[in-house]
């Protein structure tokens, strides 16, 4: 976090970026383990699919969040890239935001356990605030890269692979 901070190669992050994070998985799952383990107030949804089904479905997901997490990390943080670039390669060619898409996938996984409500809640103010620093980063990275990264975000979807933003002119066509 801070030895990041002095690479003239990274575009930087939001500044609620890291304690964002942390309190928001602290509260993540503290309701989540109270509500799954002793206060059972909004896991009701949870008997719609066996348990067989959401052990499956939350290993999947959790597998995928962590491979974009870790694919994402490695390769932003794992090499010192001596000219500043714009990241193209493997999980970034998919989506623009991995580490923060595989984050979110962690916490659906999670929810796909017990399936509580006042989880889906606090994942669904997680989904807004990866999204908020995320388009800050975003402004950040025009202002170091500028037309390269343009360019990336015309190619590159920011969250959903396959789905790419539509320039505003064939919009009228």
């Amino acid at each position: 976090m801070e030895k990041h901070q002095k690479r003239t190669d990274l575009a930087g992050e939001h500044i609620l970026g890291d304690w964002g994070q942390l309190l928001l998985f602290f509260l993540f799952m503290g309701v989540w383990i109270a509500d799954c383990f002793f206060l059972h107030f909004s896991d009701m949804y949870a008997g719609f699919l066996p348990p067989s089904i959401r052990i499956i479905l939350s290993a999947i997901i959790l597998i995928v969040g962590g491979y974009l997490a870790y694919s994402g990390m490695h390769i932003v943080f794992g090499e010192i890239r001596a000219e500043p670039i714009v990241i193209k390669k493997g999980v970034f060619a998919v989506i623009r935001h991995p580490i923060y898409l595989g984050a979110i996938l962690f916490y659906a996984g999670m929810l796909m356990i017990n399936c509580s409500l006042g989880s889906a809640f606090i994942w669904l103010i997680i989904i807004l605030f990866y999204h908020f620093i995320s388009l800050h980063e975003e402004k950040l990275l025009l202002k170091k890269y500028g037309r390269d990264y343009e360019q990336y975000m015309r190619e590159v979807p920011m969250w959903i692979p396959g789905i790419k933003k539509r320039p505003t002119n064939e919009l009228f066509k």
